[in-house]
């Protein structure tokens, strides 16, 4: 008699442990999924699909939590992401440039370079700065203007500025852009 009572104690604390032991596992499971979706990894889907395999109950073991946490979580976004719009606005705006360098070549031999030079300057542009120049030699005495700017692109326009550089007739001949950088 002392042995079936003693047995079935066993039995009672083997049903028990083995609960306990499931509740753990499915615990464990859990957490690991909340984990790998928080961490951003792959394994978060298979381990929120075991879990729900597992449970056998209709108890939500973490549910409120969840509810909790998704709300928590939607105003923590919020807050970054008003505080990041509030960053960025403060920020100026990035200018796009880009330096040009013209080849600007005479009509002849005879041409005044250095009143080309001055005409050339003369164009003067919200967004346009000019630099430096020299001469290059093209061949039979012949030389043509290098001449660099750098212009702000939204305001001026590089077919504009070669235009009027043209419209210089008495000296110039052609203008052409014989490099562009973007700053």
């Amino acid at each position: 008699m002392a042995l079936a009572s003693k047995l079935s104690a066993l039995e009672l604390e083997n049903r028990q442990l083995k609960k306990l032991t499931d509740d753990l596992k499915k615990m464990v499971m859990g957490l690991e999924g909340r984990v790998a979706s928080l961490e951003g990894g792959k394994k978060a889907a298979p381990a929120a699909a075991a879990a729900k395999e597992e449970d056998d109950d209709d108890v939500d073991l973490f549910g409120s939590e969840d509810e909790e946490e998704d709300e928590e979580k939607a105003r923590i976004t919020a807050e970054r992401l008003k505080a990041y719009a509030e960053k960025k606005s403060k920020k100026p705006a990035l200018i796009a440039k880009t330096s040009v360098l013209f080849n600007v070549k005479p009509w002849d031999d005879e041409t005044d370079m250095n009143e080309m030079l001055k005409a050339a300057k003369t164009i003067e542009k919200d967004g346009l700065t000019w630099g430096a120049n020299k001469l290059v030699p093209v061949g039979y005495g012949i030389n043509k203007l290098q001449i660099m700017c750098v212009v702000e692109d939204e305001k001026v326009s590089l077919e504009e500025l070669s235009e009027q550089i043209e419209a210089f007739e008495d000296y110039v001949q052609s203008v052409d852009i014989a490099a562009m950088n973007k700053i």
